[in-house]
């Protein structure tokens, strides 16, 4: 067995009583605490992140690509579903789904409140899977083989604000050369939390928008593209502009809302400062350790060192030392914090306030290469102050260390 390892157990805090069992404890609670921290963090922004970004791109797709137009920006000028880039988007491996869409603004009635919104309209193509998450009540609006639906979805905020719900029929009222109006009926609610939806968007057939407008059956108002892999969102405009005709506009989701997504990047910076805070923690932590360790243990150093030992093989024993420290720290770090994001997952314990955070729950997202990087971080830093307080052993003079008390 290697002799700086196997004197390292012997004086390890399993074996040692007192003060420096006391510190040891203390400094593998504190690794512990940190760590857990750390990873609840990265576990919760990563969560909330997500969250957020797939509620927005749940309602608008990664891109929007529609006709270029400097007039109303609320309406879009037509565009053809007879596009090429349409008609063969299958053909592009990083493009999941294609649907389209229209808007048109209007004014919405109810009892006794009228509400200025927009109504968007959508076809059989809509991804209703990934915009359930969204849906609080009712159902998704069916479409008619001939005709428009009269079927729409409010918000929660809009029905609330014109004291309507499931069931309810209402008018909406557009202006336009001649004026027009149409009555629907409300067959869902949905929620994202989000302002820049929830005050101002119901849901409709984009048929019913073909009809006020006068288009063909195959124009809209443009396309919401979906990506394969999200990530890659900036890699793929340039190559998303080369596929669509010349007449047509490639519009990044990210830069449409870009005060949500640049709020999103700002939580990153609370993240960064736990940290660095909790890495200089545990390397205070560790460098306080074991210069305790070290004067505790000064005499032992002397005899060691009277009896030919090297100050590189006493040097071990303490880093052997502080390793295990580390190791037992770290385990429990990870069981404290992956355990919570389990539990948080499976359970729903955590609740909040959506009008404040956007979200009912504490939502968690489970980043293993980032869980990975923060252990290897942490190990790595520890480890190499380890080697600072060991340096004092070579000044540690054998005769001054045995007299040592």
């Amino acid at each position: 067995m290697n002799l700086s390892y196997f004197i390292a157990k012997r004086i390890s805090f399993q074996r040692t009583g007192g003060f420096t069992g006391t510190i040891h404890k203390v400094a593998v609670a504190s690794i512990s605490i940190g760590l857990a921290i750390l990873i609840i963090s990265f576990l919760i922004l990563g969560g909330f992140q997500n969250v957020i970004a797939d509620k927005v791109f749940s309602f608008t797709g990664h891109f929007q690509v529609q006709r270029f137009s400097a007039g109303n920006m609320l309406e879009e000028s037509p565009a053809s579903k007879n596009s090429q880039f349409y008609t063969n988007f299958q053909d592009y491996d990083f493009i999941s789904h294609v649907q389209e869409y229209a808007n048109k603004p209007g004014l919405l009635k109810g009892d006794e409140e009228v509400e200025g919104v927009i109504l968007k309209g959508v076809g059989p193509s809509f991804d209703t899977l990934a915009f359930a998450a969204s849906m609080k009540s009712g159902r998704f609006i069916s479409f008619s083989e001939e005709g428009a639906s009269n079927e729409i979805l409010l918000s929660s905020t809009i029905a609330n604000k014109l004291l309507l719900d499931i069931g309810d029929r209402v008018t909406m009222y557009f202006v336009q050369e001649p004026p027009r109006f149409r009555r629907f009926d409300i067959v869902g609610i949905y929620e994202t939390f989000l302002e820049d939806f929830d005050e101002r968007i119901i849901v409709g057939d984009i048929q019913t928008i073909r009809n006020l407008n006068g288009w063909g059956s195959d124009k809209v108002g443009g396309f919401e593209v979906f990506l394969t892999n999200p990530d890659k969102i900036d890699e793929y405009e340039e190559e998303l502009y080369d596929l669509v005709d010349y007449d047509l506009n490639v519009i990044k989701v990210t830069d449409r809302y870009i005060q949500i997504f640049d709020w999103l990047l700002l939580l990153n910076n609370n993240v960064y400062v736990f940290l660095v805070l909790i890495l200089f923690v545990a390397a205070f932590n560790m460098v306080a350790i074991l210069f305790i360790l070290i004067m505790e243990r000064t005499q032992m150093i002397g005899i060691l060192k009277g009896l030919g030992a090297k100050n590189a093989l006493i040097r071990r024993i303490f880093v052997w030392n502080g390793i295990r420290i580390i190791g037992r720290g770290m385990l429990f770090g990870n069981i404290l914090g992956l355990g919570f994001g389990f539990i948080q997952e499976r359970f729903r314990l955590i609740a909040l306030d959506p009008e404040n955070y956007y979200m009912d729950i504490v939502p968690i997202h489970w980043d293993w290469i980032a869980i990975i990087s923060i252990n290897l971080l942490i190990l790595v830093v520890t480890i190499t102050v380890l080697f600072l307080p060991a340096m004092v052993i070579s000044n540690v003079k054998p005769i001054k260390a045995i007299k040592f008390d």
